[in-house]
């Protein structure tokens, strides 16, 4: 599903491979994904003052991180790392994310005057970055076992129940998605996707079925609203809190995640359902979503500490707006000169941390979160 980039010489027969070829699907989700997160982030700001805005973003949040976490685990390998897959942990996740830790405290000093340093605790959406990090790390782990999706599932429902399980180095949220990057590396593991050919099979019906999905997600969140802000299932959506800091003390608790988990894959389903499938003209952006990922959140800053959104009326106006720009900042963000001007922040490689150098190397490289590779 990869590219391979440049043709490469097999060790065993001397012969020139082919490149892998691209499968445009892949780049395709990537791109909506990411969309979606720049999304969600930015109409947050909207949700204050509009019932409309509120809903929206529920529906937004029940599945738009798993699925960025689906496909992150689909492109994870579970065999034992080599050298160079160890070190790309590293430049590609820990380095960018000790980096941009950096970042924020020095704009939250400049900006705000006041600081906290604390690599412990991510900035807003770097939390990712660790969690794709453990995620990777203990994959390897959790394929030895024997039905590792229920393994995850436990995993998460349970983490619920422990209130020292916080955003301490994110592990909470990282628990809590885990069952989603499992699922995706066991799609691939099996080969689900290729031996249903979920990417050639799609009739007209399985696309209505989708928008109804999807749609009656809206319908729920929008009609029930209520309910959803009493019961505070913005923040369950988030998978951080323990149930007792939701006020789910119950026993049972552990069933609304349950529920959860179970919507966002269908909502999740729902929505893939729905990626093209072909090659478009904003497919190649689907390669650099890293840079998305990590830069989007210093172009919404200013609307979110400013409230230049609060009491942005009419609605009907300000969210068409915001999410129609949502769609530019994360077209903008991976274009080729914010790349090129980004990269030693993005995609970091410093020899000198090594102790073989060619181990930072840019052969393979990432720029994405999801773990694709892009031709060198």
């Amino acid at each position: 599903m990869n590219s391979a980039g440049a043709d490469a010489t097999s060790p065993a027969t001397g012969a020139v491979a082919r490149p892998r070829r691209r499968v445009p699907f892949w780049d395709n989700a990537r791109y909506a994904c990411i969309v979606l997160v720049v999304l969600g982030h930015a109409i947050q700001r909207l949700i204050y003052d509009s019932d409309i805005s509120f809903a929206f973003y529920l529906a937004l949040y029940a599945f738009h991180m798993p699925a960025f976490a689906i496909i992150s685990g689909y492109f994870s390998k579970s065999s034992s790392p080599t050298k160079t897959q160890m070190a790309r942990v590293i430049t590609d996740i820990l380095l960018p994310y000790v980096i941009f830790e950096i970042l924020w405290t020095l704009t939250k000093w400049l900006v705000e005057g006041q600081a906290n340093p604390n690599i412990t605790k991510p900035s807003w959406t770097l939390w990712f970055l660790l969690a794709l990090g453990i995620f990777r790390l203990v994959l390897p782990y959790l394929a030895l076992l024997r039905w590792p999706l229920l393994w995850t599932v436990a995993i998460s429902i349970g983490a619920g129940y422990l209130p020292n399980v916080d955003s301490t180095f994110s592990l909470s949220r990282t628990l809590g998605l885990l069952p989603f990057f499992t699922l995706g590396w066991w799609l691939r593991e099996h080969d689900i996707v290729a031996r249903l050919r979920l990417l050639d099979f799609r009739p007209w019906w399985l696309r209505v079925i989708a928008v109804a999905v999807l749609g009656a997600a809206g319908w729920a969140a929008w009609n029930w609203l209520e309910l959803w802000k009493a019961i505070d299932l913005r923040h369950w959506l988030f998978y951080e809190d323990s149930y007792a800091d939701l006020g789910g003390e119950e026993w049972w608790a552990g069933g609304v995640r349950i529920a959860l988990m179970l919507l966002a894959v269908v909502l999740a389903a729902a929505f893939f359902a729905l990626i093209p499938r072909g090659t478009h003209w904003w497919t190649v952006f689907g390669q650099y979503t890293m840079y998305v990922f990590l830069l989007h959140s210093f172009v919404l800053y200013p609307f979110r500490e400013t409230g230049i959104l609060r009491d942005a009326e009419p609605t009907w106006i300000w969210l068409p707006l915001v999410t129609v720009l949502s769609v530019v900042v994360a077209l903008a963000l991976a274009t080729k000169p914010v790349r090129t001007l980004f990269r030693p922040l993005v995609e970091p490689r410093p020899k000198w941390l090594f102790a073989d150098p060619q181990l930072a190397g840019r052969e393979g490289h990432r720029s994405d979160p999801t773990g694709s590779r892009r031709p060198r």
